[in-house]
């Protein structure tokens, strides 16, 4: 089956660079027309350029995605720009520093559930009048192996990726009968610049340390890229709700 893919318009948060910007280098790859969100303006610039050089489509709108201001102007650029939206990757996210819950400060809580968790509730919310309007959309969002387990980072990065899964198959059984379909990935170690400021001392990092032993070997971001893509397009058409482990057997252990 092909992709349907060409022609469509898609959304990539965090795209100036790791997944989102394997994701959205893919999307453009099947002819879709991609907005590139990113905190950073280099890499979001840097991403559209790539695009535009390859004969694609893109443009770039940088802004942190846990402020509406920011959320409304890439909708509206991207409805402004393409007459839509098909595809929407809610990617972008942080990490926490691994701290187990008494360990956890209000501020570490706070932006790692407001960038991981709020954010691509905010920009869902958005972008879903214009999907229903259409009568179809695809939400991919990229979930974690700390949204299937309790041993893959701290207390505020595990809530935030098990909300996301929360907010995934929610979102999939409320509106599958309106043509939109929700999924998410499951990476596990993949090869980004997302950095982790831990104390490997403190009793988080220290108790987490042993269950790491069967990570797998860690993927490229194009790896995560290729099933964020199948997700999104005709090949899955029947695919909704899921939470698809990228993980080398990870989730399996």
């Amino acid at each position: 089956m092909a992709s349907g893919l060409d022609g469509r318009s898609v959304i990539v948060t965090g795209a100036g660079s790791g997944i989102g910007r394997a994701t959205a280098l893919a999307f453009a790859a099947e002819g879709s027309r991609v907005l590139v969100a990113d905190l950073n303006e280099e890499g979001a610039h840097a991403t559209v350029k790539d695009i535009e050089q390859a004969g694609g489509t893109a443009v770039a709108v940088v802004g942190d995605l846990s402020e509406q201001a920011v959320v409304d102007r890439v909708a509206e650029t991207a409805v402004e720009r393409f007459g839509g939206v098909d595809v929407l990757v809610n990617n972008a996210g942080i990490m926490d520093r691994m701290s187990a819950l008494a360990d956890v400060s209000d501020t570490e809580w706070e932006r790692v559930i407001r960038i991981n968790l709020t954010a691509p509730f905010l920009l869902t919310r958005a972008v879903l009048p214009h999907m229903l309007a259409a009568g179809r959309g695809s939400v991919v969002n990229t979930a974690s192996e700390a949204g299937l387990r309790g041993s893959a980072a701290g207390a505020a990065y595990t809530a935030s990726k098990h909300g996301v899964v929360g907010l995934t198959k929610s979102l999939a059984v409320m509106y599958r009968k309106q043509g939109i379909r929700a999924n998410a990935i499951a990476p596990g170690g993949t090869a980004t610049n997302i950095a982790v400021d831990a104390d490997q001392a403190a009793h988080g990092p220290a108790a987490l340390g042993p269950h790491f032993v069967n990570l797998g070997r860690i993927a490229q971001p194009e790896e995560q890229a290729a099933a964020i893509v199948f997700l999104a397009s005709d090949a899955a058409s029947n695919i909704n709700g899921v939470v698809l482990p990228v993980d080398d057997g990870w989730s399996a252990v």
